[in-house]
């Protein structure tokens, strides 16, 4: 099966976590590195209770609200111009966006993705009880009192939420408790998933939610892309057909790492890379029909 090579999870300078590269040094990148399809996900974090940590977005070097939904006029006029200037180009430009989800700001989150035509909604679990467990700096403070027990009934509960709110056209990075949690869990990291995802996967089955293989678990040490191939047969079996590719590059050297092994991944798998326009999933697998 021959994939098309795309990046579906890219932060330009918007996202408050990433380098100064803009998205237009990230398209021709991927014009170098030969991809064929581009989408940018900034980071949208709006968790009252973290406002003053995270709830930002940079606009031409100024740091300013995510709330304040000016910086989404900026964020479509840039990747219009792009999409313009690279339409002979060979690449796509896709407007995306990954939003953190935790109990009780679906109504925020749906005024984000329903006021702007975003090709590709992503929903993440950053945050549990309110701590930061993507972050290295914060994610002692969560894993650090919580036994493994814990951690999966957490998880696996904001997770469905998340899914059940219908609002994502895909699940990034679904087993992120394996970033740092290895260091508290050990090995236990690797298992806790089983009995607690299935369900999972049945919603986003039932609701046609894909799933991200996000290749970003290699630069932080681990062995495995997220999720683990493990996780990745149980969402097969459970009839997931949406499968999205994404290194989640933060600095311009990130971007398209990982994506042509994620690729032979979801070919053992045999199952199907898919782009998005104005959240529309279509496979891109020359052998069930071409998507470019």
């Amino acid at each position: 099966m021959k994939h098309v090579k795309t990046d579906y999870h890219v932060h330009p300078n918007y996202s408050i976590d990433a380098s100064p590269a803009t998205i237009k040094d990230y398209c021709y990148k991927a014009i170098d590195l030969e991809l064929t399809e581009i989408c940018f996900c900034t980071h949208v974090e709006l968790d009252p209770k973290r406002k003053d940590k995270e709830n930002f977005v940079m606009v031409k070097g100024e740091k300013r609200s995510v709330y304040d939904f000016n910086w989404l006029d900026n964020y479509f006029e840039e990747i219009s111009r792009m999409q313009d200037e690279l339409k002979t180009s060979g690449l796509k430009v896709k407007a995306g966006v990954e939003i953190g989800f935790c109990q009780g700001i679906e109504h925020e989150i749906e005024k984000v993705v329903n006021s702007y035509p975003f090709d590709y909604v992503l929903g993440a679990i950053h945050c549990l009880d309110h701590i930061s467990i993507s972050s290295k700096k914060e994610s002692p403070h969560y894993f650090g009192s919580r036994e493994a027990a814990q951690v999966r009934a957490d998880y696996f509960a904001v997770l469905m939420e998340a899914v059940k709110t219908g609002l994502f056209d895909c699940i990034a990075h679904v087993d992120l408790y394996r970033r740092y949690g290895i260091g508290y869990l050990g090995p236990e990291v690797d298992t806790i998933h089983r009995g607690a995802i299935e369900p999972v996967f049945d919603e986003m089955k039932r609701r046609g939610v894909g799933l991200e293989i996000n290749t970003s678990s290699r630069r932080r040490g681990l062995k495995e892309f997220h999720p683990t191939k493990e996780i990745l047969s149980i969402a097969v079996e459970a009839g997931i057909q949406v499968f999205t590719v994404g290194s989640d590059a933060h600095s311009l050297d990130e971007l398209g790492e990982g994506i042509d092994e994620a690729l032979a991944v979801l070919d053992e798998l045999n199952v199907c890379n898919h782009v998005f326009t104005r959240r529309q999933p279509v496979p891109c697998c020359k052998s069930k029909g071409e998507c470019l």
